[in-house]
């Protein structure tokens, strides 16, 4: 209730406008949403004596929506026997029809893989493994060692001067310097 100096918006009257009412035509301005009118008590009951919830609606969209517990089809979290602590939502709880939730993990996960022992490996490390042909759970010892194998077998001075191998060698030198900076083998 709020009288301010208002006067009731319907035509004629006198009493203070003290009750707030949606616009008479119910119509939306350009800018968005009308004023609203303010009313006084005798205007503000016959207002709402007269505002029907069902208008246009058929029988069926009636019948559904004066059902007894109508919105309360399936158990949420928040009144399962629980609250929801025994376990965090699922992904079969979401409907995301635009892959919204689905697209954007993904493109987190791209880059994420974890080793067994919790560290997680980018992208990069991922393909500087496949470069040494080394397993997720490889550790800086067998990181070394590999190294060493590759360039014995690529280097030129090692191989008998056969400089084929060189770019072979470029990518073993580069993915041995990514994976020796990674904190995955820190």
């Amino acid at each position: 209730m709020e009288a301010s100096g208002r006067l009731c918006a319907e035509p004629g009257c006198t009493e203070p406008g003290e009750f707030r009412a949606p616009p008479a035509e119910g119509r939306h301005g350009f800018d968005g949403p009308a004023q609203y009118r303010w009313l006084c008590l005798e205007h503000v009951r016959a207002f709402n004596s007269g505002y029907n919830f069902f208008a246009g609606m058929s029988p069926d969209e009636i019948h559904d929506a004066q059902r007894p517990l109508a919105g309360w089809e399936r158990e949420t979290r928040a009144f399962n026997a629980t609250g929801g602590a025994d376990r965090p939502p699922r992904w079969a709880d979401f409907s995301d029809p635009l892959d919204a939730i689905g697209a954007r993990f993904r493109e987190k996960m791209k880059d994420r893989a974890e080793r067994k022992d919790g560290k997680p490996l980018s992208g990069k490390d991922r393909e500087a493994l496949r470069t040494l042909a080394l397993e997720l759970d490889s550790d800086r010892t067998a990181l070394r060692k590999r190294y060493s194998e590759l360039v014995r077998k690529y280097h030129p001075d090692r191989n008998g001067g056969d400089r084929s191998h060189e770019t072979k060698l470029q990518q073993v030198i580069e993915a041995y310097q990514q994976l020796k900076s990674s904190p995955a083998f820190a």
